[in-house]
């Protein structure tokens, strides 16, 4: 019985010499995974934003197809919709502004920069059949 108890003691008391190495690996991957995390946040919410942006995009189509085109008073209102989900440099060139018949192609181009460094370029189309 005290050798048991001897033995129980020095395995819960004992030190082993250990290996450094083994810690640095650890902590290495630890820091890779923390890095990827951090990464694949941003990305998606950089993927968030680009979907609002489509939504925005889509609004503003589907009401393009009803007046054949894309007014001055909308045009304002779709620039300021972008700018608040933050896209700066905002140019809708190529987008039909002055009216068409009813089931004539229309077009709304979409260009701009998020957070200043990642170009945003939206084409939507019609999608009324003659």
């Amino acid at each position: 019985m005290n050798n048991m108890r001897y033995r129980l003691k020095n395995a819960v008391i004992s030190k082993e010499s250990g290996n450094i190495g083994d810690l640095i690996s650890t902590g290495l991957c630890i820091l890779a995974m923390a890095a990827v995390l951090i990464s694949f946040v941003d990305n998606i919410r950089l993927l968030e934003v680009k979907s609002e942006i489509d939504q925005c995009s889509r609004k503003y189509i589907l009401e393009m197809e009803c007046l054949g085109y894309l007014p001055e008073d909308k045009a304002v209102s779709l620039k300021s919709e972008l700018f608040n989900l933050g896209l700066t440099d905002i140019s809708i060139a190529g987008t039909t502004m002055n009216p068409v018949p009813y089931g004539e192609f229309i077009e709304l181009a979409i260009s701009g920069r998020l957070e200043g460094k990642y170009d945003i370029n939206v084409q939507r189309t019609t999608t009324a059949k003659n």
